[in-house]
């Protein structure tokens, strides 16, 4: 997972189902700490970029998975002003607070997976 070409790729598919840029900008956030989280403390990874829609609504959903030790406690990795050294500042809670879905399927010794949804405030269009 090159980080430039996750970036690169959650933008397209942000645009292409028309977010707007403070969405975007959101997203591509989002996504940029996920993917350092992985590559750094999963010791690399994938990520799953979808676009979908629910209600009439479309959104991104960025998957990303890695095979490392875990997350020993979540609440404490998702609770404000817990961030590891050399990430952006924001840690998985603050990524958690840019997205609309979030979820964490984590076990010590068998790996992470991190589910993000967002969804446009724009009404999906036809096509």
């Amino acid at each position: 997972m090159e980080m430039a070409a996750v970036r690169q790729a959650v933008r397209e598919s942000a645009i292409r189902i028309g977010m707007s840029l403070v969405e975007q900008t959101k997203l591509i956030t989002a996504a940029s700490e996920l993917a350092r989280n992985t590559l750094v403390h999963g010791g690399g990874g994938r990520v799953e970029i979808v676009e979908v829609e629910r209600h009439g609504r479309r959104g991104v959903r960025l998957t990303f998975t890695d095979e490392g030790p875990g997350i020993a406690d979540v609440a404490r990795a998702l609770s404000d002003g817990y961030s590891s050294a050399g990430g952006l500042g924001m840690g998985l809670g603050g990524t958690r607070r840019l997205v609309d879905d979030f979820t964490i399927d984590t076990e010590p010794g068998r790996g992470t997976t991190v589910t993000a949804v967002l969804w446009s405030v724009r009404p999906a269009g036809p096509g």
